[in-house]
């Protein structure tokens, strides 16, 4: 992701356990192809 973009051009994705809407973090850069869950707590109470 190049530096300046803003927060509503950033992509999303939908979490698969509760259904809500997250973005792209800068944490994620590298994996973000594989990324299913908004959060550790989601990607623990997987269904």
């Amino acid at each position: 992701m190049p530096k300046g973009v803003k927060k509503q051009n950033l992509p999303s994705k939908t979490c698969i356990t509760c259904g809500l809407p997250f973005s792209w973090r800068k944490k994620w850069a590298k994996e973000w192809g594989n990324v299913k869950y908004c959060s550790n707590k989601c990607s623990k109470n997987k269904t």
